[in-house]
């Protein structure tokens, strides 16, 4: 099976992504506009653009993406799987999304790494496929000042529940993947500290 994944495209909308059998999208999807806008946008261009992919598309929310945070019961009916603490079912792999991260400014989904690791229990023990929108700590979320800014006790969950991936974002300059435990790690973020275009959506085939 070969899954496309992509994260931090903050409103961008590649027209056309890697063969593969489905999306994986691991938050920060929306542009970075006030609620009302976003909600604009999800029903017209994101609507449009999932409609004319041939795959299958499951996502997690972000930081950035308030409108599912705030509004979760204004968000239109979209043709694909939100995942948010939940699992959907693949051609029998299991996939869960989760869109937290550490306290991070005062941005969406916050918690604090106590909070957080109460929340990772919530990861089914047998998932098969992990999207969240934070890294865990030391893969992925190395930032400029030269320090690892993400969770550790999401590192430890995901060594307990071994996954057969893991992808996630949010460290823009994080991109990369890696091994370990057994599992593939990887961050799959789209654009650069400054926002531009940097990388393509990421391919990975199990």
């Amino acid at each position: 099976m070969k899954l496309c994944a992509m994260s931090d495209t903050h409103g961008y909308l590649p027209k056309e992504i890697p063969v593969c059998d489905a999306l994986l999208i691991a938050g920060d999807f929306c542009p970075r506009m006030p609620v009302y806008f976003q909600l604009q946008w999800l029903g017209f261009e994101f609507r449009s653009w999932l409609q004319e992919l041939a795959v299958p598309v499951f996502a997690c929310a972000g930081n950035h993406d308030w409108l599912f945070f705030e509004y979760a019961d204004d968000i239109p009916k979209l043709p694909w799987t939100y995942l948010e603490d939940s699992s959907a079912w693949f051609k029998g792999l299991k996939i869960y999304g989760t869109p937290w991260q550490r306290v991070f400014f005062d941005w969406a989904f916050n918690l604090t790494e106590a909070q957080l690791a109460v929340k990772w229990r919530e990861i089914p023990s047998d998932t098969d496929i992990l999207i969240c929108h934070s890294p865990p700590k030391f893969f992925g979320d190395l930032v400029k000042r030269g320090t690892h800014e993400c969770s550790e006790s999401l590192l430890r969950r995901i060594i307990e529940v071994e996954p057969k991936l893991a992808v996630f974002g949010h460290i823009h300059p994080g991109r990369g993947e890696w091994e370990h435990d057994g599992v593939k790690l990887a961050n799959v973020a789209i654009m650069s500290d400054g926002y531009k275009v940097v990388n393509e959506p990421w391919v990975y085939e199990l």
